[in-house]
């Protein structure tokens, strides 16, 4: 048997699987640890990891997967991760701090402040984002606050390039990852420099770029030792967790989109036209296909605070149910949930509400009249209504969403969930037998050369389900997301009025 491994590092938990190259099936898949990872938050808005933990779980993983297995198996290694984070390294490769991650929103400032003095059509143009609270931004907090940290901090990297270092002793990044790091110029087609020096970032310290889909280094003999792998093998694909998803579920060429619902909730779609949203709610990322003769770019929706909503829920109220009696549970209360209402953005700054921080909220909860059952719904129909929040926005930049296609797995495994959202998006959801690992390690075997091509990668890709939109509940839900809208509407201008009185200005 000719296995290939994917890693998947997620805010959550770690995920590692052996694909079965000449069958294209799951040969195996481990999820560490058995409870989620947990999340430091020092200060409000804040979210750190230790990158250690990450590696510590994808060692345990990959160790349990290969017991009883040929040594030799394994002939590729894949790689994703959760986008955006932040790790800084010394000259000796240990990790200077904790990761700074995707979710955590002490950078809003300075990518404020980089839009103004860089120019917001400059940015606008080159970046197709603002600077915002992505990587670069977050190194340019540590300048700021942990000057000891910045000054000795040899490369920085995205979680993704530490794990491709633990297992190959490399420094180096990808281009897509250049662009999730706000450091990719899309006119030039190459590294964005001006942010750099604007950021007062050396250089040097950013890792050179490598594409996503092929060879980017082999495994080390202190690697292969430490996981019980031989050494040599070739890790050859490397993408962050939005377009590895996308391309788990062979969302390639433009117009095909791509859906999540794990911690946070994101809508992916491929286009070849690089656009901008002027206001930087959705973003502008290379596709893990981008290639100066075909440009493959993924627009980005994302929403912080998802799954971790409907985790939140089950474990306040129903915290002895599994997730599947919480679905059921859920269907003994009617679309609308009789009025509760509930806004998931409570995990962060939200890009897609202008970086603005909001917290969670439920609404309209009548003592005498709902119960858990109603919480429960309503947190699964909020997620719903953040998803076709965005999806309305990403319809102003062009992008249709007639068929979504989405990995069973995480909410998209609850009936209810799906039947929502394809209602309310007006678009057939596809389920397909995938996820991020599986999509890594299927990745590695063609940037390996160990498929010839995406049809014959994709080849065992397998529907399992397709969900239609529900007219019987079309009106009632369209009318509750109207409410749902209008509330979101209120908090936002009310913060605004409230930072105006305090500072003199909105934002």
């Amino acid at each position: 048997m000719v296995y290939t491994l994917g890693i998947d590092i997620g805010s959550s938990s770690v995920k590692v699987a052996l694909l079965e190259v000449a069958s294209g099936a799951c040969a195996g898949s481990v999820t560490l640890p058995q409870a989620e990872m947990p999340i430091d938050a020092p200060h409000r808005g804040w979210a750190e990891q230790d990158p250690r933990m990450w590696w510590q779980y994808a060692c345990e993983g990959i160790r349990q997967l290969m017991k009883g297995k040929p040594v030799g198996s394994v002939r590729a290694i894949g790689i994703t991760y959760q986008m955006h984070g932040l790790v800084c390294l010394d000259t000796q490769g240990e990790p200077l701090r904790k990761s700074i991650i995707w979710c955590d929103s002490r950078a809003v400032g300075q990518g404020e402040r980089a839009l103004r003095d860089l120019g917001r059509e400059r940015c606008l143009e080159r970046l197709l984002n603002s600077p915002g609270n992505f990587t670069a931004s977050k190194l340019a907090w540590v300048r700021e606050n942990e000057p000891d940290v910045f000054a000795r901090t040899d490369r920085f990297m995205l979680p993704g390039d530490y794990i491709l270092f633990k297992l190959s002793g490399e420094r180096s990044t990808t281009c897509s990852g250049l662009s999730e790091q706000i450091l990719w110029d899309f006119v030039a087609d190459g590294r964005a420099d001006f942010v750099a020096d604007y950021y007062g970032i050396d250089p040097r310290s950013i890792p050179e770029a490598l594409p996503s889909i092929g060879i980017q280094a082999h495994v080390s003999a202190g690697a292969a030792a430490e996981l019980g792998l031989e050494p040599g093998i070739p890790i050859a694909y490397r993408a962050g967790d939005q377009p590895n998803n996308a391309f788990s579920l062979n969302v390639m060429e433009p117009g095909e989109i791509a859906a999540t619902g794990g911690t946070s909730g994101v809508v992916y779609g491929v286009t070849d036209l690089p656009k901008a949203d002027s206001l930087s709610r959705v973003n502008t990322f290379l596709h893990v296909n981008h290639s100066a003769q075909a440009h493959r770019y993924g627009v980005l929706l994302c929403i912080n605070g998802t799954g971790i909503l409907n985790a939140w829920a089950k474990r306040t109220v129903a915290p002895e149910l599994s997730y599947s009696e919480v679905n059921q549970l859920c269907e003994t209360v009617p679309a609308g949930s009789d009025g509760v209402l509930m806004h998931p953005f409570g995990n962060g700054a939200e890009r897609m509400l202008e970086n603005r921080y909001t917290g969670a909220s439920v609404l309209h909860v009548d003592l005498n009249r709902h119960n858990r059952a109603h919480l429960l719904r309503a947190a699964q129909e909020g997620i719903a209504f953040a998803f076709r929040y965005g999806v309305d926005i990403m319809r102003e930049s062009g992008l249709r969403a007639g068929v979504i296609r989405a990995g069973h797995a995480n909410l998209f495994l609850s009936p209810l969930f799906r039947s929502t959202l394809a209602t309310l998006c007006d678009a057939n959801i596809e389920l397909y037998n995938t996820d991020g690992a599986l999509g890594a390690a299927r990745g590695a075997a063609l940037g390996a050369g160990l498929y010839r091509n995406r049809n014959e990668a994709f080849a065992s890709l397998r529907r399992i389900e397709e969900v239609y939109p529900d007219p019987a509940i079309r009106q009632v839900l369209e009318e509750t997301y109207q409410i749902w809208k209008k509330e979101l509407q209120l908090q936002l201008e009310n913060q605004y009025n409230e930072r105006s009185r305090r500072f003199g200005t909105g934002s």
